[in-house]
């Protein structure tokens, strides 16, 4: 399993989780698990997801999610399970 981290932060509006989850959907980027909370009108989701039936190299996913944000007015990042956990090990 190619596991990745993905997180939208940004101001809430309609359709931001409908957007991503469409856009992993159709790349075949399964999710595993996900968390999302609104605070004084600001979004925040973060996603596990399975790449590894996935369309798309993690490059070109991670360069699609960041046009797709630019588009909604959020920031998504996407990041290798790995990366992640090394950048936030103590």
């Amino acid at each position: 399993m190619k596991k990745t981290i993905i997180t939208v932060v940004g101001k809430d509006t309609v359709g931001i989780i409908a957007r991503v989850c469409t856009y992993l959907a159709e790349n075949k980027i399964n999710i595993l698990d996900i968390s999302q909370t609104i605070v004084d009108d600001y979004f925040n989701m973060m996603m596990i997801a399975d790449m590894s039936k996935s369309l798309k190299p993690i490059s070109e996913v991670t360069d699609d999610l960041d046009r797709l944000g630019e588009e909604i007015g959020v920031i998504i990042k996407c990041q290798r399970e790995e990366i992640f956990n090394s950048m936030h090990r103590l």
